[in-house]
């Protein structure tokens, strides 16, 4: 894949989780929220297929691209919030800063990738996946963790009705 596609594909996924997030705001957020972690399940087996070709790292390089998205993953951290609206039910909370962190994360992507012009594609792509589950990992773990905290305060509010003065 050249990189004019390798663009247009990262354009294409991080235009799918806006839409995503957006339709997200106006619909609730069903059950228990588990579905909150399914995309970790999701990229979780191409961790296997990097573990069948050649890739020519060092376990540093692996280490930093890791941190570097743990990093990333902050702003989506602070920018995830869900709430109860009139109809009782738990949305993600409208948050214009989350679209901005996650363009934001593409474009420091894209700029990246310009400088790693002599690693072999295949070591590339280990780096940037790597970067990549890094941030989606804590990021939908904290989420989770924020979603079933509202869902707590939920169902407190519900098994003791608020008193009024």
């Amino acid at each position: 894949m050249n990189g004019s596609g390798i663009y247009g594909l990262m354009f294409l996924i991080v235009g799918l989780v806006d839409w995503s997030r957006i339709s997200a705001m106006v619909r609730p957020i069903q059950g228990s929220g588990i579905k909150i972690l399914l995309p970790i399940i999701y990229i979780s087996p191409v961790l296997t297929l990097f573990s069948e070709l050649p890739v020519q790292l060092k376990a540093w390089e692996i280490v930093i691209a890791a941190l570097f998205g743990v990093l990333l993953s902050i702003p989506l951290m602070f920018t995830t919030k869900y709430e109860i609206r009139q109809d009782g039910q738990i949305y993600a909370q409208k948050n214009k800063s989350f679209f901005i962190a996650l363009i934001a994360i593409a474009a420091i992507r894209i700029v990246l990738r310009q400088f790693f012009f002599d690693i072999d594609p295949t070591s590339l792509s280990m780096l940037f996946f790597t970067v990549a589950f890094s941030y989606v990992v804590p990021w939908r773990i904290v989420s989770f963790a924020k979603f079933r905290k509202v869902k707590m305060s939920q169902t407190l509010d519900d098994v003791l009705p608020s008193v009024k003065a």
